[in-house]
């Protein structure tokens, strides 16, 4: 008997037609779904400890959100490497090589978000607000190419490699 993942039970229940649409689209519908679970352990763990320490100096402000980059970053990279890309490592060297693109593609996509910031912003006057939801739609975009594309792409199959 084959064992079913939680996500397979839930899709189960859908009626047929949309469990063929869930899973045309399954690494997309995957995507969204751990990035809204990154976006809520993001707020966990900026909210929390903001809630612990007293008053607002500079470096507590950093070291939180430094922090709950770390865990919102971490926690994504290993849902998408399982579930929404089915990445496999072999050996600590390969498994080293995925982790490190992870995070140098988040830390680019980090530092688009700062330069949006700073240009629409800071420079032409638009509201943070509209920016931080215009700019949450790029970035989750942009982190899902690179992840596609460059962190979790899909390595030729040896014969495949040799038809080439």
């Amino acid at each position: 008997m084959e064992k079913k993942n939680f996500i397979d039970v839930c899709v189960g229940i859908l009626p047929e037609s949309l469990q063929n649409i869930y899973y045309k689209y399954e690494e997309k519908w995957l995507y969204v779904l751990f990035g809204c679970l990154t976006t809520i352990v993001s707020m966990i763990t900026k909210l929390v400890p903001f809630a612990l320490i007293p008053g607002t100096p500079f470096w507590e402000n950093t070291v939180v959100v430094v922090f709950s980059w770390i865990c919102a970053v971490t926690f994504a990279f290993f849902t998408n490497k399982k579930y929404v890309f089915k990445n496999e490592t072999h050996g600590k060297a390969e498994f080293q090589k995925v982790f490190i693109s992870f995070y140098a593609s988040r830390l680019a996509t980090l530092l688009m978000e700062w330069l949006i910031f700073t240009i629409f912003c800071n420079f032409m006057g638009i509201n943070e607000k509209i920016i931080t939801l215009i700019s949450q739609f790029i970035i989750f975009i942009a982190n899902y190419i690179l992840s596609k594309l460059f962190v979790f792409r899909k390595k030729d199959s040896p014969e495949s490699s040799a038809e080439k």
